[in-house]
């Protein structure tokens, strides 16, 4: 027998021994059942061989543009479980929140491990406002991954379950706006020099890109910036973070160490190289410590990418 198909009669051997292996390590990082029990609720697996689980937002009556919303017309989170080719399982999904739950389904998510990849909205003229939250994971353990979008969906209902109808603010008192600050200070923080407009004490900090062969910058809109609004000894801070994709989560993650809310979370352009994400946020304090958790969160932005 010559050598070349010999060697051919080993390498389909050796595949004909690993393929049963393969599959049942794929049977087993992706089980409807584990993942099931898991989340607490019916997960299907499909012909395509995803997993997936959902859960209809009947708790909460939406109204859009005049029209109580079905839940099947668009309010239903979901969470859909795939095999990755080489090991491993990926996870998308798309959960409902209202208001008063995106911080807490956010900070469940990112204790559990996963990634918020989009918050926005879905609708307009929609009462209670209703926003989405799309979440991503990967993982070794298709069960931790349910686990953790258990651990998203049990924080949204423990917010409903001590109030029937979502609140219409964020907790706390709201700051008396005398365009008075300690501006020096929120400086030496920052780290750069702040325009005041008014009452608004505002700081940006641009980025670059190309688009259509241009250079663009924050002139044309791609920059990262914080206002201040209030009196020196308590403010509002909102703002936006321009980032490239390896920057996002350690951003989000930033801010929400330092208490400041997250409440969008999109794309601006496209076709523009890097692309770039943006996140807005709100906060609410010292106007110190407001602007150390700004700056927190842009120095984990400059540790993540090269070219801040």
């Amino acid at each position: 027998m010559k050598k070349n198909t010999i060697k051919i009669l080993i390498i389909v051997a050796a595949f004909l021994l690993q393929a049963p292996m393969t599959m049942a390590d794929r049977n087993l990082e992706l089980n409807a059942d584990v993942i099931s029990k898991a989340a607490g609720t019916l997960a299907t697996l499909g012909p395509d061989d995803v997993v997936r689980i959902g859960w209809q937002r009947e708790d909460v009556p939406v109204m859009v543009d005049g029209v109580k919303l079905p839940t099947a017309a668009g309010l239903g989170s979901w969470a859909a479980f795939k095999a990755v080719t080489g090991g491993g399982v990926m996870l998308m999904g798309d959960t409902v929140v209202f208001e008063d739950e995106i911080t807490p389904a956010m900070d469940a998510a990112f204790a559990n491990g996963l990634e918020i990849t989009a918050l926005h909205n879905h609708f307009v003229f929609d009462s209670p406002p209703a926003y989405f939250m799309h979440v991503g994971g990967h993982g070794k353990s298709a069960e931790k991954l349910a686990l953790g979008i258990k651990a998203m969906w049990d924080a949204i209902k423990e917010v409903r379950n001590e109030n029937l109808l979502p609140k219409g603010r964020f907790p706390g008192t709201a700051p008396e706006i005398t365009g008075e600050y300690d501006i020096a200070s929120l400086e030496l923080v920052l780290d750069a020099e702040g325009s005041l407009n008014g009452q608004v004490l505002k700081f940006t900090f641009g980025r670059s890109a190309t688009m259509h062969g241009t250079e663009i910058g924050a002139s044309m809109g791609l920059s990262t910036w914080a206002a201040f609004s209030g009196n020196e000894k308590q403010a509002i801070v909102d703002g936006d973070f321009a980032m490239t994709a390896e920057e996002v989560q350690p951003v989000m993650h930033a801010l929400r160490r330092a208490g400041i809310h997250i409440v969008a979370f999109h794309n601006h352009m496209v076709n523009e190289t890097p692309p770039y994400y943006f996140l807005h946020y709100w906060g609410n304090g010292d106007p110190v410590t407001l602007a150390r958790g700004v700056r927190s969160a842009l120095d984990v932005q400059k540790e993540s990418s090269v070219g801040l």
